[in-house]
């Protein structure tokens, strides 16, 4: 049998993950009720694991938003390019119904997508608001594209506070302040300085009980090293 390898600490957090969870199936799919060492390393690992997968979840969670904000910033921003285009068409109809339409947007102006989101969105739900008044309907409908602009910004502000309100539901729920590079720490500690260090002992002394596991968590942990080292080889050093 050859040596069980620790697994890489410089594996992503999700990779960890997914090596821990395949390693508890694999102990699930036995019987060790009479193994309490083993059994009490995974009693540990699990909620470790879990705690793990909560984090990058978070984590993808504020990634989510911070995407949906930049789709609403640029909707703010093609508004403001595309009222500006218009205020210097040499047509004088257009440029008055484009200054019409600005002197309500200049109330709120580029500065908003600086603010804070709560204080941005309640900005831009103003904004929409204003622009949506029958009193200016006729103005917007003179400007090609921009009706299309405010409805999009429509989109992108629902979209972005929809995914607000599912991360904070979900933040409300976990109050741990760990990174998800922490937990990561925290679940490769246990498989390295305990799950590994058992089975290298336990499978010497009883193959024939520990062989089948050690194999297979081996494998897991193998597979896993080596698409980290060849991410590693790509990395070329700069000249």
């Amino acid at each position: 049998m050859s040596t069980l390898s620790k697994i890489m600490t410089n594996s992503r957090a999700t990779e960890i993950l997914s090596a821990a969870k395949r390693m508890i199936r694999e102990f699930e799919d036995g019987d060790w009720s009479s193994e309490t060492k083993l059994t009490s390393i995974f009693d540990e690992l699990k909620p470790a694991n879990l705690k793990l997968e909560k984090s990058i979840n978070n984590e993808k969670a504020i990634s989510d938003l911070e995407e949906k904000d930049e789709v609403r910033d640029e909707k703010v921003r093609a508004i403001y390019y595309t009222l500006t285009g218009y205020l210097h068409n040499p047509d004088t109809s257009i440029k008055a119904s484009a200054e019409n339409v600005d002197k309500v947007f200049e109330r709120y102006g580029l500065k908003i997508i600086d603010e804070s989101y709560s204080a941005e969105s309640g900005f831009i739900s103003s904004l929409l608001t204003d622009l949506l008044d029958a009193a200016l309907e006729t103005s917007i409908s003179a400007l090609p594209g921009l009706s299309q602009l405010i409805t999009e910004l429509q989109t992108a502000q629902s979209e972005f506070e929809t995914a607000r309100l599912a991360y904070q539901k979900d933040a409300a729920k976990d109050k741990s302040e760990k990174s998800a590079t922490v937990l990561k720490q925290d679940v490769a500690d246990i498989l390295n300085k305990k799950l590994v260090v058992y089975l290298r002992a336990m499978s010497t002394m009883e193959e024939v009980t520990y062989g089948e596991i050690t194999n297979t968590i081996g494998k897991i942990i193998d597979d896993n090293n080596v698409e980290v080292k060849k991410r590693r080889k790509k990395v070329t050093p700069e000249q």
